[in-house]
């Protein structure tokens, strides 16, 4: 299954303990994916398309409504990567 760049660093957000809320419009529609890291910074390279991609190959799921999260399946899908707060002097 091929991943886009997008799509591993918004499952690699997602790994670490963030997550993907939606909003929605009055209809129900919706409108916007926003991706938060567990810090509670916005990943910009989460997007309504991203997430459906994402949601279709089903390697996030959400549970009682709460926001999306990455399943078992994403995270064996996710290539590694190396933590960004560990500094390459310290390896």
């Amino acid at each position: 299954m091929n991943i886009s760049r997008a799509e591993q660093r918004t499952l690699h957000a997602l790994a670490q303990g963030g997550g993907i809320v939606l909003e929605r419009d009055p209809d129900g529609r919706i409108v916007r994916a926003d991706c938060f890291t567990r810090d509670g910074f916005l990943l910009t390279d989460c997007t309504l398309s991203v997430w459906k991609k994402l949601k279709t190959k089903g390697l996030i799921a959400s549970r009682d409504g709460g926001p999306y999260r990455v399943n078992r399946e994403g995270l064996a899908r996710m290539r590694s990567q190396l933590d960004n707060r560990v500094s390459a002097r310290r390896w």
